[in-house]
């Protein structure tokens, strides 16, 4: 499989993702999470004179992570891969001598993780999120059981070198069982997996030495992985439960109406759909004779609680002098404030949650 075919495949993997009608709970990562997938991998020796391997196009792949969400979209895990090849044939100096063998690759890895937030765009993070990723690590090449020969000369490469290895990830990941299991999360990635010249040794077994096989060589590849796993998020709440409209109240009880006010964040300044959302509230209140309305400001987790209840303080009384300014009177108005302590969306401390930062107006 050439380098386009798999950048192609891993294209379609993510499209096909974006499509899956999957109601999930892939969100910015807070806290531990654990990872594990498997697939195929491509590897191919890339040297041009010397020991050259020729390998099958397509071996198996799997790799297994521990890593910590910051709950801002960035995620730092530490890795564990291995891939593996069978040996089609050895070539000294393009002249085919060997036809067995396998090439086992072991790596050691940190990676460093950004999850994309496409709510502008219209993609609801708790269905699908994409993300890209860079590591660094240690990786050790091992050749076994590898025969060849040079005349009369016969070699045996069974040894193992390590070298610096380093990698780029292409992911996306598809919330699963959002009120069974929340923050489990299918995965679907492409990996560039490369680690410089490791030096592997070569063992002569019979005949006398050939001038143009060396004691050791230095194996060129890298490797391009297509992969499917599963990912876990031990923090993750579980999915918010959309609020259901209250039936109205037959008379002669009167009808409560409640107006969401949202706020931008750590702001109280009321935006000019706030103050659109002010005026019909303040509109309906003359218009159905209100005796009573309540206002009540809320903060997200993204501060302290001392703090996030002075803030909400402030947005409330910010919604109450709009409507005095609208008609409504003072002695009207009841005022509340609730800090974070009642968030619309469930979430973790320190996550910036946009339908938290709010004002409720309530007609009574």
């Amino acid at each position: 499989m050439t380098l386009r075919n798999m950048l192609l495949a891993s294209a379609l993997a993510s499209v096909m993702a974006v499509g899956l009608p999957v109601a999930g709970q892939a969100q910015p990562i807070s806290g531990v999470y654990v990872g594990a997938g498997a697939g195929i991998n491509n590897w191919r020796d890339n040297a041009n004179r010397g020991i050259h391997i020729h390998d099958n196009d397509i071996g198996p792949v799997g790799v297994a992570a521990i890593g910590w969400g910051f709950g801002n979209g960035m995620r730092a895990e530490i890795e564990g891969s291995y891939r593996r090849h069978e040996i089609e044939r050895l070539s000294v100096n393009d002249v085919v001598s060997g036809r067995n063998g396998d090439v086992n690759r072991y790596g050691a890895m940190a990676n460093l993780l950004f999850d994309f937030d496409l709510s502008s765009f219209g993609v609801s993070p708790r269905s699908y999120m994409p993300y890209l990723g860079i590591g660094a690590g240690y990786a050790w090449t091992d050749i076994g059981k590898a025969r060849f020969g040079v005349g009369p000369s016969q070699y045996l490469i069974d040894d193992t070198g390590g070298a610096f290895a380093y990698q780029a990830i292409v992911g996306s990941a598809i919330g699963l069982a959002p009120s069974l299991v929340p923050g489990l999360a299918l995965t679907v990635e492409y990996r560039f997996f490369d680690a410089l010249q490791p030096s592997i040794g070569i063992a002569r077994t019979a005949g006398p030495g050939a001038a143009s096989v060396p004691a050791n060589f230095k194996p060129q590849g890298q490797n391009h992985s297509l992969l499917v796993g599963l990912r876990y998020a031990f923090n993750t709440p579980p999915a918010a439960v959309p609020l259901a409209e209250a039936p109205p109240a037959p008379p002669p009880p009167a009808v409560a109406r409640t107006y969401l006010v949202f706020f931008d964040w750590d702001r109280a300044e009321l935006t000019d759909r706030a103050r659109q959302i002010i005026a019909e509230a303040a509109g309906n209140a003359r218009r159905v004779a209100a005796t009573r309305i309540e206002v009540a400001g809320h903060a997200d987790r993204s501060g302290t609680p001392a703090y996030n209840q002075r803030l909400s303080e402030r947005r409330a009384q910010t919604v109450a002098a709009e409507l005095v300014r609208q008609g409504v009177s003072r002695g009207d108005i009841g005022i509340t404030a609730f800090g974070e302590s009642r968030p619309l969306v469930p979430t973790a401390d320190g996550v910036r949650e946009p339908q938290n930062r709010r004002v409720e107006i309530i007609l009574r």
